[in-house]
């Protein structure tokens, strides 16, 4: 009943959003984040217990892989909805005003068609994240682009059109080119003599018969769903050069659904991967998989180092360093060992820290209204607390002590030389140093100096505004101090499912 309550509460309250009339949506909204995020507890303390839950006729059958996903969609989720009752008041004010200005009635139907799709848009990530069917697992990521595609619109400028747009085309073809990378590995598991009904638990079927597929000619038509599964969810995911997508549609949507994208969605396109990869480790084709993980992580490490220096957008500076942190993440789980704990430890710490520094840089955005870094100044003064978070957030981001991604960096550097990729360790400290001078540039600009003299002083930090992101951001901070023993256990899960 918990799983199916997952999928359903948030469903339910995406319809109860379109109600007619005057009444607490926004609460709505936080209810539905809180519920979740005890539900999902729950349904983490059952795969920890070995009680294998299952509902709605086994859709729903998460393992500790997909459990370590849906865990940071909730928490996310969570922090969202609550920055969200600030942000959404802040906006109903301007509009009002302007509306007025105008002499039109202010109506609320952005905010409900906004608050709908933010429902719409858990519900299809928990359900990407808590399958065990690699179709169902395809109709969650489709969801998620449709539902998501409104989130970026919320502002309605052209440039948000346009970000859409590019956001909707681009990623339904990655898709499509998923969708066929499905068909071709039902085509590899075909075997006529002797039909296999796998039921909704695809994922455990195919992995059962891999072995028949070793050494047979069939085993091309596996490598070829592969590489369609890699570029197909790799452009959700963000990896370069399928990332093109991402800097726009980032940049354009509101803070909470920046972080959203960037801590939660990309993650659920990398699943759709790493179920693949699970499929061909199981088949003996680890190193083929694996190899192709490897190559396009480096290479998406690098394509953001390029334009993360220099770059004078702010938010576009996060969400090409959200295309360093999946190329980090697909090099982890592509070499394998060690390196897995590393990488499902990154994924984590990634998630929590990205999304707490779009929500900062949206009360930044409020503050000055201005996304280019060189016109902000004096944070630390003008805006005390963001500042702070702002400065956090960056020494985290960049690995630094004592946050979590120093820990999970430095695993994956250990896994790199256990495997003696010497080369590979070369390119992934440089592309390191590389953002780390990169981001350190603007960032600090940002955080000192002298706040601009043509700025408004009737700004105020909310508590909305800051305890989410500040949450975030002691959550980081105790996972580079200390990692409780039953997180460590669920990444040793999670890590051994995929070979270590």
């Amino acid at each position: 009943m918990t799983l199916a309550l997952l999928l359903i509460i948030p469903l339910l309250a995406g319809l109860l959003m379109f109600l007619p009339g005057a009444w607490p949506r926004r609460g709505l909204l936080t209810a539905t984040a809180f519920s979740h995020l005890a539900l999902s507890c729950l349904t983490l303390r059952a795969v920890l217990n070995d009680e294998k839950p299952s509902a709605l006729f086994g859709l729903l059958q998460p393992d500790a892989l997909g459990v370590v996903f849906l865990m940071l969609a909730s928490v996310l989720f969570t922090a969202a909805s609550v920055y969200a009752v600030g942000y959404l008041r802040e906006e109903e004010k301007k509009h009002v005003k302007r509306d007025i200005q105008k002499g039109q009635l202010f109506t609320n139907a952005p905010e409900t068609r906004f608050l709908s799709c933010l429902c719409f848009f858990v519900a299809a990530m928990t359900l990407v994240t808590a399958t065990a069917n690699l179709g169902a697992l395809w109709v969650g990521i489709e969801i998620t682009t449709l539902a998501s595609a409104p989130l970026i619109y919320f502002h309605r400028h052209q440039s948000s059109m346009e970000a859409t747009w590019k956001y909707l085309m681009i990623c339904s073809v990655g898709i499509a080119l998923a969708l066929l990378g499905n068909i071709l590995m039902s085509v590899a598991f075909h075997n006529p003599a002797a039909p296999a009904a796998e039921g909704m638990d695809q994922l455990s079927a195919f992995m059962a018969r891999a072995r028949e597929v070793q050494g047979t000619g069939r085993a091309l038509w596996l490598k070829a769903a592969f590489i369609f599964l890699l570029v197909g969810y790799g452009t959700k995911m963000g990896l370069a050069p399928m990332h093109t997508w991402l800097p726009d549609a980032h940049s354009q949507a509101p803070s909470m659904v920046s972080g959203m994208l960037s801590g939660a969605l990309l993650n659920c396109a990398l699943l759709g991967i790493l179920r693949g990869h699970q499929i061909m480790r199981a088949a003996g084709l680890g190193d083929f998989s694996g190899g192709l993980l490897v190559f396009f992580g480096l290479f998406s490490m690098v394509t953001a180092a390029v334009f993360i220096v220099g770059q004078g957008h702010y938010k576009r500076l996060l969400a090409y360093s959200s295309v360093e942190h999946m190329g980090i993440l697909a090099l982890a789980f592509g070499v394998g060992g060690g390196a897995l704990f590393g990488g499902m430890l990154h994924a984590v710490c990634h998630s929590l820290t990205k999304c707490m520094l779009f929500l900062v840089a949206g009360n930044i955005l409020t503050r000055y209204h201005t996304l280019s870094s060189y016109d902000v100044r004096g944070l630390r003064q003008d805006m005390p607390l963001s500042g702070a978070l702002w400065t956090a957030g960056f020494l985290a981001i960049v690995g630094s002590p004592p946050f979590g991604l120093f820990i999970s960096e430095f695993t994956i550097l250990k896994g790199i030389f256990a495997h003696g990729g010497l080369t590979v360790a070369f390119v992934y400290l440089a592309a390191l140093a590389v953002i780390f001078v990169g981001m350190s540039i603007p960032v600090l600009r940002m955080a000192q100096g002298t706040p601009p003299r043509d700025v408004p002083m009737d700004y105020h930090e909310s508590l909305f505004s800051v305890l989410p992101p500040a949450a975030l951001c002691l959550m980081v901070l105790c996972l580079g101090l200390y990692v409780p023993d039953w997180l460590v256990e669920t990444l040793n899960r999670a890590a051994a499912l995929l070979g270590a």
